[in-house]
């Protein structure tokens, strides 16, 4: 290592390198790629920044990129401090700094981009960092990767800094196939441990039995949580306190003494107050309590993972409503400073609209939310006041944990699921590992906390599996699409353009998969067969030889199945109808209303003393007649509760309900309620027009007139030939997909393409045509769509706003579901929308034809939000058209689709058919880009 670069490196380093470190560095200083797999805060950045300094000494370049601005930001500024302004560039989309220095800092999406249009800025590169390369299984944008991966030059050397994978070895070997030689390093060492631990009963305990190695979940914790998970002890008879009027004339001539009566109510009071003290510890912390509970151990700053922007944001105005103060009056001053100085250009109207005023108190007493729906010069703030130390505290979505730098001591998870936009899901071992990875400051902490609050829902012997297990495999998403087919054929040609997609790590992966799916498919086919003979020899046993009688028990059994499927698939709507019916009962609930919960015995009354704060999860807070006051969820109610009346209750009921408690209780047995009966009981599901002809064709079936005992016992071999020769079915589908290659998709792409022009042949050999050099330049998830809407004029005579809201069809995706086809204002711009969804439909019925993946849905709900901000309305104004359009818009969101459509009008400005459409999407952009949109990225 004597007189090489990275002798310097590491004298110009306060600290030593890791072995890891090491041997990355020396791998890119031989010319080798390299793929270094390590946990988050391992300091596997160090790897790339030392690319990023031999191509400095080297004369070369060096692209260093990211998945996300954000990520690219922060890494700009740290470049920067390092190597100085001139030397290092930043390029994102939305903006471009210096983008002729040496070393440039860049989103993926703008390489691969560069790389279709031959930039002339790839001259001289030496090296590619690819921060964050496991993000080639994401998958909406992971295919980038790999684009970029293929199509970069063989001289290029890539750098891979990933989380740790399970498959890293079979990634690396991919990379070794089509870039060259390529070391895998992988570290599971954490320079600060991490240590795990449950908060019960506003306690910490450690997750793991102390000085355990074997990952034993620790005895103390299990009786904290066994001792509270005890069921409470059995009502009286008529449930809860009994009033004087359940009693009635029994105790007028009862006999029983006033001792005996006062033993009674001790007894009930006693037993009202274990069972409160045992909900109160059932019940999760607040957040100000649980921030407490984490100064008094020493554990802030710390980042609290809450899996929606609702929740983050309600977490933070609970701060902001009790008494915590996590700063002191110099940090508060420093903080006001940087928020005033960040805000400078926001216009007064528009910080109005943003709760300005309460965002910035809660700042300065040092709490803050984090996520994708603030503003960008919000949320930019909020990581800057972070990074120095300003703020104790952190409400935050995952998208905190995708390599942003904001360390803290401990890490705070709430809930162990999360929504994925389908459904509710258990996070990932990888998940939870990301997640956690923030605990710990290298150089700072001695320790790391993971904290995972207790509740009901929490299985802790399933969170130790979680926290055990530290690693997930990188799957592929990659898959050609028309701009990238366009592309590949434009740079590679037809038949190279097979070889290169056929050497992607989809096909490497799906290559690999099919030899293991043969093997498991003869199995299958071994299994039905002997299956079909067991079922001939049985049926002689019976005495059944009819004609067909075989194939007469299989259709009969493939009756029951169906039946079987269709009763399951039936009570599962009903459920999901259940649980809207429950959700949509307790989002409209309002404050004093008298509920009846169903119960396993007679109904529980409640009333509500404050309502749901959101519609989707909505937790409205009730005291019971029992006295027990807690927040109810969806998934708490089996059968849907009912509204009964309405109970007078004192105004500081609402602040203050647990004063009322005693109040609310003597109001239950003065004031009569009509309680239901049977609400325990399970709604049978009714059985719809299909179940119904199922069970008609099974009782008219001539096997259903077998002896019913053979019948019976030659059903189950039946049944199981017919699922084995299902699973057979399936696997060879899979294999069948499997082979069905990437070239083989691409050639179908190429063959709709050639059928709308945008590809020709020429000489026997497919070509890109006038029409596909267009298609080449537009990057977006409908890209075809775009393309065809351009060449039929379908936009051109529209002006800027009647443009920007009608490209955003295009665009914007809402958070939740709406129907209809409005936001139009004009009749041009409703005609414009009326013909862009036509298009749509044509495309969707020429991609089934060509058995290809569906063009998503056009989204008309941002398109008056957009009309109305280009046409210059004001901030509070164009959210609350996006509103009544039916787009749920928080001003960060409002302004990522803003740029997302500022991104579009650009490609339509340089892709249009007529100098008008072009002139006015260059107009829409200029209007778009004012106020907060024009401010921070």
């Amino acid at each position: 290592m004597s007189n090489s670069h990275l002798e310097a490196f590491l004298k110009a380093h306060s600290f030593p390198l890791d072995p890891f470190q090491i041997a990355g560095c020396e791998a890119i200083e031989q010319g080798r790629g390299v793929l270094v797999c390590a946990p988050t805060g391992a300091g596997k950045t160090i790897v790339g920044e030392f690319a990023v300094s031999l191509a400095l000494s080297s004369g070369t370049r060096c692209f260093y990129t990211t998945p996300i601005k954000a990520l690219s930001n922060q890494k700009f500024n740290d470049l920067v401090a390092v190597h100085g302004p001139d030397a290092v560039g930043l390029m994102t989309g939305d903006q471009s700094i210096n983008g002729d220095a040496q070393i440039i800092v860049m989103t993926t999406e703008v390489l691969r981009n560069m790389i279709y249009a031959q930039s002339s800025a790839l001259a001289q590169l030496s090296h590619v960092v690819m921060d964050e390369i496991h993000y080639l299984g994401d998958r909406s944008r992971g295919g980038v990767w790999e684009e970029v991966i293929l199509n970069l030059d063989e001289s290029v050397i890539v750098v891979g800094l990933s989380a740790t994978v399970s498959n890293s070895e079979e990634f690396g070997e991919w990379l070794s196939t089509v870039r060259g030689d390529t070391d895998v390093i992988v570290t599971e060492h954490r320079p600060v441990p991490l240590h795990q631990w449950m908060t019960v009963n506003k306690r910490l305990y450690p997750l793991f039995e102390p000085g355990d190695d074997s990952g034993q979940l620790n005895k103390q914790l299990s009786r904290a949580i066994a001792k509270i998970s005890l069921p409470d002890d059995e009502p009286p008879a008529r449930g809860g306190f009994r009033a004087r009027s359940d009693r009635g004339s029994h105790s007028d001539t009862s006999n029983t003494s006033d001792a005996s009566e006062h033993k009674e109510s001790t007894y009930r009071r006693t037993r009202w107050e274990k069972r409160s003290r045992r909900n109160d510890a059932r019940r999760p912390h607040s957040r100000p309590g649980m921030l407490q509970i984490l100064k008094q151990h020493e554990m802030l700053p710390a980042i609290t993972f809450i899996f929606s922007r609702a929740g983050c944001e309600g977490a933070l105005y609970q701060c902001l409503r009790s008494d915590l103060v996590l700063t002191n009056q110099q940090e508060a001053n420093e903080i006001a400073a940087i928020i005033d100085a960040g805000v400078a250009d926001i216009p007064r109207d528009d910080l109005e609209v943003l709760n300005f005023r309460q965002w910035r108190a809660a700042l300065m007493r040092g709490f803050a939310a984090h996520h994708a729906g603030m503003l960008p010069a919000f949320r930019h703030i909020v990581e800057k006041l972070f990074v120095k130390g300003l703020l104790k505290a952190v409400f935050a979505t995952e998208t905190l944990a995708l390599g942003i730098n904001m360390p803290a001591r401990s890490v705070v998870l709430e809930k162990t699921v999360k929504y994925n936009g389908e459904a509710h899901v258990e996070l990932t071992p990888g998940e939870y590992t990301q997640l956690t990875g923030r605990a710990g400051r290298r150089g700072i902490d001695t320790v790391g906390h993971a904290v995972v609050q207790w509740t009901p829902a929490v299985d802790p012997q399933q969170l130790a599996g979680l926290a055990s297990t530290r690693t997930y495999p990188l799957i592929s998403t990659f898959a050609p699409g028309y701009n990238m087919s366009i592309n590949l054929l434009k740079a590679h040609g037809y038949q190279g353009a097979i070889t290169l997609l056929e050497s992607s790590f989809a096909q490497f992966q799906s290559n690999g998969s099919v030899v293991e799916e043969a093997r498991t498919l003869e199995r299958a086919r071994q299994r039905v067969r002997q299956l079909e003979t067991q079922l001939q020899t049985d049926m002689q046993a019976f005495g059944i030889a009819e004609e067909n009688a075989s194939s007469q028990l299989e259709e009969y059994i493939s009756l029951r199945l169906e039946l079987a499927q269709e009763e399951k698939e039936a009570k599962k709507v009903a459920r999901a109808e259940r649980f809207e019916e429950v959700t949509r009962i307790l989002s409209k609930l309002q404050f004093g209303e008298v509920i009846a919960m169903p119960t396993k015995k007679r109904p529980l009354l409640a009333v509500v003393v404050s309502p749901a704060s959101q519609a989707q999860d909505p937790r409205p807070l009730v005291i019971a007649e029992t006295g027990w006051s807690g927040r109810i969820e969806v998934g708490n109610f089996a059968r849907p509760p009912l509204v009964l009346g309405k109970m007078r209750l004192p105004r500081e009921t609402a602040r203050q309900p647990k004063r009322n408690i005693r109040y609310i209780i003597s109001a239950f047995k003065k004031q009569s309620y009509k309680r239901p009966k049977n609400m325990n009981l399970q709604p049978r599901t009714r059985p719809n027009a299909t179940i119904t002809e199922l069970r008609t064709q099974i009782k008219a079936h001539p096997v259903h007139h077998w002896a019913a005992t053979d019948r019976e016992q030659l059903a189950r071999v039946a049944e199981k030939l017919i699922r084995r020769r299902r699973e057979a079915e399936k696997l060879q589908q899979r294999i069948s997909t499997a082979t069905d290659t990437l070239g083989r998709t691409f050639s179908r792409i190429l063959e709709l393409l050639q059928e709308m022009d945008y590809v020709e042949v020429v000489a026997g050999q497919p070509q890109v045509s006038a029409e596909g050099e267009r298609l080449a330049e537009i990057h977006n998830e409908a890209d075809l769509l775009v393309a065809q809407c351009l060449k039929r004029g379908i936009w051109d005579d529209l002006d800027p706003a009647e443009l920007a809201g009608v490209v955003s069809l295009c665009v914007f995706e809402n958070r939740k579901e709406v129907s209809g086809e409005g936001g139009a204002v004009t009749e041009e711009m409703a005609t414009a929308m009326e013909q862009t969804w036509r298009v749509w439909k044509e495309l969707h019925s020429d991609e089934s034809r060509y058995r290809l993946p569906y063009t998503r849905l056009p989204d008309s709900s941002f398109a008056l939000a957009a009309h109305q901000w280009t046409a210059g309305a004001p901030l509070s104004y164009t959210l609350n058209a996006a509103a009544e359009s039916g787009a749920e818009l928080s001003p960060g969101d409002f302004v990522r689709w803003c740029r997302r459509l500022i991104d579009l009008l650009e490609q339509v400005a340089k892709t249009g058919y007529t100098p008008e459409i072009k002139q006015n999407a260059r107009a829409a952009v200029e209007a778009i880009q004012r106020g907060v949109v024009a401010i921070g990225t």
